[in-house]
């Protein structure tokens, strides 16, 4: 007899954890979805806030990167093999270090959004722009 109420207890134990779970996987999803949106409202409030400040400095506002525009390792060390610049030139140019358009390249890490920003700015510019931007850079720097 004690087998047949320890399987009946058994079967009981399991149903109910089955409805549980099918009761909160609602639950668990909406959750979810709050948190993502939380996370997005966090980062538009960054976004405004680093507005904000600039504009208090007398500073234009960096221009949010477009959604659309993609990173790609190869593009990068593409981009730079047209220009014929160094990765250490390349770094200056873009405004990074060495060793970041290494990883880049490599495919080791992603720009942050200025990051990216300051690529994007980069893509559209001839050896000769480049050449005069790093001697520029030179010349401030010295």
């Amino acid at each position: 007899m004690t087998t047949l109420a320890a399987a009946l207890k058994g079967e009981i134990r399991r149903l109910a954890r089955k409805e549980i779970r099918t009761a909160t996987q609602a639950t668990a999803k909406a959750v979810a979805q709050h948190r993502r949106e939380i996370a997005a409202l966090k980062r538009q409030i960054r976004e405004q806030e680093k507005r904000i400040a600039s504009l208090l400095n007398g500073k234009p506002a960096p221009k949010p990167v477009d959604a659309s525009v993609r990173f790609s390792a190869r593009s990068v060390k593409a981009q730079r093999t047209r220009l014929g610049l160094s990765a250490a030139d390349y770094a200056r140019l873009v405004g990074v270090s060495p060793l970041t358009i290494y990883n880049w390249e490599h495919g080791k890490s992603r720009p942050r959004k200025e990051q990216l920003a300051q690529l994007v700015a980069v893509r559209g510019i001839g050896k000769r722009e480049a050449l005069k931007r790093l001697e520029a850079s030179a010349e401030r720097a010295a």
